[in-house]
């Protein structure tokens, strides 16, 4: 049990940590190398620039012998003396001197809190920083792969999103937290999980099953499915945020647990796996601690609808926006090649409809947990 009740509410959840960080001397050495850079071109009359990696589908490669996505080489060049980019680049310098100031002080903002600190109207005129927060987070991202460091080591982190619960002990900021005792809410994940601030402790789970939603989380919190089955239970609220993924990540390095992913029967679903497993475009800088290529997606699929004598009632109608999704998951290099994955999709595509995890209701409130994932377990019935 907790020994601190808000270890799972305020200051610890969101990794709000005053203690410095082993990252933290790497993290502030490039933010004062990359202001020392733009100061000293300043100085000598030349025009500064900062250079950023392009986080676009075009600069992303697929490393099959990894199995993992990764950015490529290509990148932006952000002038001062560029009309078009000036805005941009002070920004991106804005945004710097902030991170650096968080570092020193060892605390920690969340997205929101950081656009409202980098706002301000600039001297002499009636122009702001940031019009709003959506252009404040890109100015983060690019910072992260500008510098090499995530935005959790930018100390920046994001409302949390996501639960777990199960056969493991945690310390969170100190805190000893007994993940069997999280009652009907679970832990929620928080946005800074790394070993810093989260520790894990006595771990006696087999392995972690992970859900795409709560509702479908509290059915299997609600059975106890952990505690029969010795295994953690997690969820991200759809597709899974960052620290969701690098929680999964580190459980199934550090503890040597495979990971068994339950999402919905549709494009989404499908995509939400293909995230978990090889990364995501946006990310592929931090593929290889984020992305588990060894997860396995165990359902809900497409022939289960026969399989399991479903009714019509579960229909969901694949509208031209998920046929079309559907196709292009098919060309992913990493389900291209793989048979199993394209008869899934095509038998998807050929129903003419998607599921979702819940209407295996209609087979019994807990058939999902008594019937569908132990079989499928003891079977070996998943996609790699």
């Amino acid at each position: 049990m907790a020994k601190k009740n808000a270890a799972n509410g305020a200051a610890a959840a969101t990794g709000r940590v005053g203690a410095k960080r082993p990252s933290d001397e790497r993290t502030l050495g490039r933010l004062v190398d990359l202001g020392t850079k733009v100061s000293t071109e300043s100085v000598a009359g030349s025009d500064p620039f900062v250079d950023i990696p392009t986080r676009a589908l075009s600069n992303t490669n697929w490393n099959a012998k990894r199995r993992i996505l990764e950015m490529g080489d290509a990148s932006q060049r952000r002038n001062l003396f560029n009309l078009g980019q000036a805005r941009k680049f002070m920004q991106t310098l804005l945004i710097a001197s902030g991170c650096k100031e968080l570092i020193e002080q060892g605390k920690t903002l969340s997205l929101r809190s950081m656009y409202y600190k980098s706002l301000h109207t600039i001297a002499g005129t009636k122009e702001k920083t940031f019009a709003d927060q959506e252009e404040s987070d890109p100015i983060i991202e690019d910072l992260e792969v500008a510098l090499g460091s995530l935005r959790e080591e930018l100390h920046v982190f994001a409302s949390e999103r996501g639960k777990v619960v199960g056969n493991l002990t945690i310390i969170d900021n100190g805190d000893e937290i007994d993940l069997r005792r999280m009652g009907t809410g679970g832990y929620a994940i928080p946005s800074i999980v790394e070993p810093s601030v989260i520790k894990f402790g006595k771990c006696e789970a087999k392995f972690i099953l992970h859900v795409e939603k709560g509702t479908v989380w509290a059915r299997f919190n609600e059975d106890r499915f952990w505690q029969k089955h010795g295994c953690i239970l997690t969820e991200g609220g759809g597709q899974p945020p960052r620290g969701v993924r690098r929680l999964l990540r580190r459980m199934h390095d550090e503890l040597g647990l495979p990971v068994y992913c339950l999402l919905d029967c549709d494009p989404w679903g499908h995509y939400i796996y293909s995230v978990i497993k090889q990364g995501s475009m946006n990310l592929a800088f931090e593929s290889e601690r984020m992305a588990i290529p060894d997860a396995k997606f165990i359902g809900i699929r497409a022939s289960d609808y026969e399989r399991y004598g479903l009714t019509d009632d579960v229909q969901i109608a694949l509208s031209d926006r998920d046929t079309g999704r559907a196709k292009q998951i098919a060309e992913y290099p990493w389900f291209a090649g793989k048979k199993e994955w394209q008869r899934e999709i095509q038998t998807l595509l050929r129903n003419g409809f998607k599921m979702e995890v819940e209407s295996l209701i209609t087979k019994g409130i807990s058939f999902v947990t008594e019937t569908y994932v132990p079989q499928k377990l003891a079977q070996k019935d998943w996609l790699d």
